[in-house]
């Protein structure tokens, strides 16, 4: 039986990686130690020289020279979180240590916030809210701008991990999907059962947008101002993904100008918002905490496909949530 360590942050350790989790996982692995973080691992160095696999999540040590040069039996990364951007070194691939990461587990719960969101939007929810606050007056909505969720149209920017989620999560409703995604041909589109448009398109047509690219050079600052501009009448806009995707201060200004639209942000640069900003007080933002990811008993999801990667790598089997170099270099 290979030896193993656990290492991430110590207050989300067991919300991941549940005691009946750890109990299993300890049938295929041996773990040879009490759970580490990325502070005090560097204590343990005996235990880390016989650790042939790791099992980590939020709160993960940088895995790079100086790591691997203290674990020279590793085999195995097991990551019960998302991205790991920034927490791998060329020297894994040199070592040909096998690296999983739990990102499709937390795209499922960021998948159903957003369908909430599209379909809450689609009824105005937000916009009648504020305007029943204001008037003080009920009436349905019935007479009041409402788009519906029948023949309306969703916009998906990104059929990314996330994006294709939401896109499958969207074949129950009569909507009508755009997408954007310059890396996908029509064949694909057409099996994901959406129609492909530029980026221009979705902002004008779409009368809900939801943001799902990764944060990269090429995406960075990819939202403008003239985007919100080209929006519908009372269309929603909705970031899960990343705030720096977004000139926010461009957004800022075309809320201000275009009160019928609104703005749904789980993400902003930074976060949270600095204090004075205008995010905080405009009635058309809608601010969250960033908890479209797996929050609450949804982070045991994460350690759970863990440990059915554990299982696959002893019996064997090929990963089927293995990183490789390529895929690490588009990474959200």
């Amino acid at each position: 039986m290979r030896k193993g360590l656990f290492i991430m942050d110590e207050n989300l350790f067991e919300k991941v990686y549940t005691p009946d989790i750890q109990r299993e996982i300890s049938q295929y692995i041996d773990i040879i130690g009490k759970p580490l973080t990325k502070y005090n691992f560097q204590e343990e160095g005996n235990l880390l020289k016989e650790a042939e696999v790791i099992f980590s999540g939020w709160g993960a040590p940088v895995f790079d020279q100086s790591f691997l040069e203290k674990t020279p039996s590793l085999e195995a990364i097991f990551y019960a979180a998302g991205t790991m951007k920034k927490l791998l070194s060329d020297e894994i691939w040199e070592r040909d240590i096998k690296v999983t990461t739990a990102n499709q587990a937390n795209a499922i719960p960021v998948a159903e916030f957003t369908l909430s969101e599209i379909l809450f939007s689609l009824k105005n929810g937000w916009q009648l809210s504020r305007w029943l606050k204001e008037e003080k007056n009920y009436i349905n909505g019935m007479y009041q701008p409402l788009i519906g969720n029948y023949q309306a149209t969703a916009g998906i920017i990104s059929l990314s991990q996330i994006g294709r989620k939401v896109t499958d999560l969207l074949r129950h409703f009569d909507l009508n999907v755009l997408a954007y995604d310059p890396f996908v041909n029509e064949d694909e589109a057409s099996n994901l059962n959406v129609e492909l448009c530029s980026l221009e398109a979705i902002f004008k047509h779409a009368d809900v947008v939801s943001l799902h690219s990764p944060l990269l050079p090429e995406t960075k600052g990819m939202i403008k101002k003239e985007h919100f501009q080209s929006m519908k009448q009372n269309a929603t806009f909705i970031n899960t993904a990343r705030g720096a995707i977004v000139r926010e201060d461009e957004m800022i200004e075309v809320l201000q100008e275009r009160t019928d639209i609104t703005a749904v942000l789980d993400v902003t640069y930074p976060e949270p918002p600095a204090e004075q900003s205008k995010l905080y007080t405009l009635p058309n933002v809608v601010l969250t905490p960033h908890i479209a990811g797996s929050s609450g008993n949804e982070r045991a999801r994460l350690g759970a496909f863990m440990l059915e990667e554990a299982k696959r790598f002893t019996a064997g089997e090929p990963l089927q949530y293995k990183i490789t170099k390529e895929s690490y270099r588009n990474m959200a």
